[in-house]
């Protein structure tokens, strides 16, 4: 393969000659650009980057470090929101992210709020993220999931394949939602949802002692499910009351699942 190579070492440089790179786009050390990619102009690519054939990134928006991206990636296009008139707009994109083949991921909609990535996700083939969403790190969004716009998901989450999620919901941190799932309100942290419409369905036990949760947050965990999504005789607010004079309220894992319900204005997939 020809490549354009520029630099020695660790700040080397390199692109295919079909690659489209914008003279007003920022790279960093040791990126590969590979065939027929494109980077738009006010795009920054930070150190360590691969774009593998047929990327397409597009600005402004700003790359962190070690990014790999597959072929037919679309990142930072235009926002598919009618209402959005042509006013600059951004997308931040972390460190270590993997996008694979086909993955799109659109700008925000105001300049005030980019579309924000942390770092470490994986995008697998088809996911698709909207304009505006804010999502964390060390999540998973599987093959062909749709995040519609104002889309929150908190760290370690996993979305399966095939599942959408409704506009302005919040997917917990340490949350699994199933495949095929039907998510319009908010999916509480630590918790498996899944369901068309979606359902709360029990503690994401496998996920959390493979992230070393220990015994006590666990028992407080799966009390508090049985408090809050088990009780059909009594509301969430009931159970929440409930909960708090417990000594499992006093939990530092159960206090966050309680404070994300309380902050929910979308309600809560119970």
């Amino acid at each position: 393969m020809l490549v354009m190579s520029h630099g020695l070492g660790r700040n080397r440089l390199v692109i295919h000659p079909s690659a489209v790179v914008s003279p007003d786009a920022e790279i960093g050390n040791n990126v590969h650009i590979g065939p027929f990619s494109v980077v738009g102009p006010n795009v920054s690519l930070g150190d360590d980057c691969v774009l593998h054939s047929h990327v397409v990134l597009e600005g402004p928006a700003t790359f962190g470090k070690a990014n790999e991206f597959f072929p037919y990636a679309c990142i930072g296009g235009k926002t598919q929101d009618l209402k959005y008139d042509g006013e600059p707009t951004y997308l931040e994109v972390g460190d270590h992210n993997v996008f694979r083949e086909n993955t799109t991921v659109h700008r925000s909609t105001v300049a005030e709020t980019p579309t924000r990535i942390g770092s470490h996700n994986l995008f697998l083939c088809y996911a698709h993220v909207a304009h505006d969403c804010q999502l964390g790190n060390h999540i998973i969004l599987s093959n062909s999931v749709g995040l519609a716009g104002h889309i929150v998901v908190e760290d370690y989450a996993i979305i399966s394949g095939f599942a959408a999620a409704h506009q302005f919901c919040r997917i917990g941190q340490h949350a699994i939602v199933g495949g095929l799932s039907k998510v319009v309100q908010d999916v509480p942290p630590f918790m498996i949802v899944d369901g068309n419409p979606a359902a709360t369905r029990g503690v994401n036990a496998i996920g959390l002692q493979r992230r070393s949760f220990d015994e006590e947050d666990m028992k407080a965990l799966k009390t508090a499910y049985k408090k809050l999504f088990l009780k059909k005789d009594s509301s969430l607010s009931q159970g929440l009351s409930s909960l708090k004079a417990m000594h499992e309220g006093d939990n530092a894992m159960v206090k966050l699942l309680i404070e994300f319900i309380e902050k929910s204005q979308r309600g809560i997939t119970r």
